[in-house]
């Protein structure tokens, strides 16, 4: 049998411990020449091994647990500060007895809006070290529950509910067992903590850009209006209007999403002989149908009309001639905030406090709207 030697003491290990994180230390800042930075941290395990205790006793110590004697708590404390092991809140939250999982609800997983949400609220969860369960529910309720059921007996830390409009969608209810958070749909419940894209303040903000270019005689064609995002970009248009001291040039006009109502909504205005020198479109497609209209029919943009869409879907807005101004609607962040006031919560193993919190859009200026000279 192999002879493996005299076992390490505990200062014998620590110091090999330690030693071994310097050389990893060393080696990163080094690089290599794959451009691969090796990276070492100190563990709960190593905690544990070297202040001669059980992980378990370890993560009660870690976490002011009664159940640890006072000695045998300060020893590991003492050995965590040796190693400068520091958990973060979410790992401490781990530590308690979390699983480490959570669980990702969309209703619209194809959707352009569900994705860059669920990009944000992964990449948020990653650097908590937090592993995600997607379920896509397809717009039915029977799905959903299904899937939320199955979540649950997978015993997941919390949940996160993306919408696929922000109308308001029904709550899970408040009997669950781990905090949910609502993002771009709204939980009707307003107990419920949720977090939708602020669509008066981006209203207002398009309205404010095209006035700040010179523009006065401003109309807007929208999409649905039986959509939330619809009624409150009316709302920050109409405010914005009425605090510049302008009328609307034409009364909204509202239908579908697309590239067709654009076109047919933008030549409706012209054949009225409506006088407009800027048009607010509800997405990126209305405002690309609206510029082709406006060429077809001898209106330069953004000479002689500028034209604004939402949402800054890029194959749009970069595709459109000119290219589009759009308001982005930072979805992403949107996404990255819901996951971190979850991961709070789990980590805290407190309650969400419920409400609406809102994410500001983000201008992003292009040749569609080009100051007046």
């Amino acid at each position: 049998m192999k002879d493996e030697g005299p076992k390490r003491s505990a200062k014998q290990q620590e110091e090999h411990l330690m030693t071994h994180q310097a050389r990893s230390r060393e080696e990163s800042s080094a690089g290599s020449t794959e451009g691969v930075r090796r990276t070492s941290s100190v563990t709960l395990s190593d905690v544990a091994r070297l202040a001669g205790v059980s992980v378990s006793t370890a993560s009660k110590a870690l976490n002011g647990r009664d159940q640890v004697r006072a000695e045998t708590r300060q020893r590991v404390l003492d050995t965590a500060e040796r190693l400068a092991f520091r958990p973060n809140p979410l790992a401490r939250g781990l530590l308690a007895g979390a699983t480490g999982t959570v669980g990702l609800l969309t209703g619209d997983l194809e959707g352009r809006f569900s994705l860059p949400i669920l990009m944000g609220a992964e990449d948020a969860f990653g650097a908590g070290e937090l592993s995600v369960f997607l379920c896509d529910a397809r717009g039915d309720t029977i799905r959903e529950r299904h899937h939320v059921r199955a979540l649950l007996d997978r015993r997941v830390d919390g949940l996160i509910v993306v919408g696929s409009s922000t109308d308001p969608r029904p709550s899970l209810g408040r009997d669950l067992p781990v905090p949910v958070v609502y993002v771009y749909a709204p939980s009707e419940d307003p107990a419920d903590l949720s977090f939708v894209p602020d669509n008066v303040a981006a209203g207002r903000m398009a309205v404010e850009h095209l006035i700040a270019c010179g523009r006065t005689r401003i109309a807007h064609i929208a999409g649905a209006a039986t959509y939330a995002a619809t009624t409150d970009r009316m709302k920050g248009i109409a405010a914005a209007l009425a605090e510049a001291g302008l009328e609307p040039a034409a009364a909204s006009h509202t239908g579908a999403w697309s590239e067709r109502w654009g076109r047919a909504a933008a030549a409706m205005l012209l054949d009225q002989g409506t006088e407009l020198d800027a048009l607010v479109c509800g997405n990126d497609q209305i405002a690309r149908g609206a510029v082709d209209t406006l060429r077809d029919l001898g209106r330069q943009v953004p000479h002689d009309v500028a034209v604004i869409g939402f949402d800054d879907w890029h194959v749009v807005t970069e595709g459109c001639r000119p290219e589009l101004t759009s308001l982005d609607m930072n979805l992403e962040q949107l996404g990255r905030n819901a996951a971190t006031a979850l991961a709070q919560a789990i980590a805290d193993g407190s309650a969400l406090s419920g409400g609406v919190r809102t994410q500001t859009a983000r201008l992003v200026v292009r040749e569609s709207t080009v100051p007046l000279t």
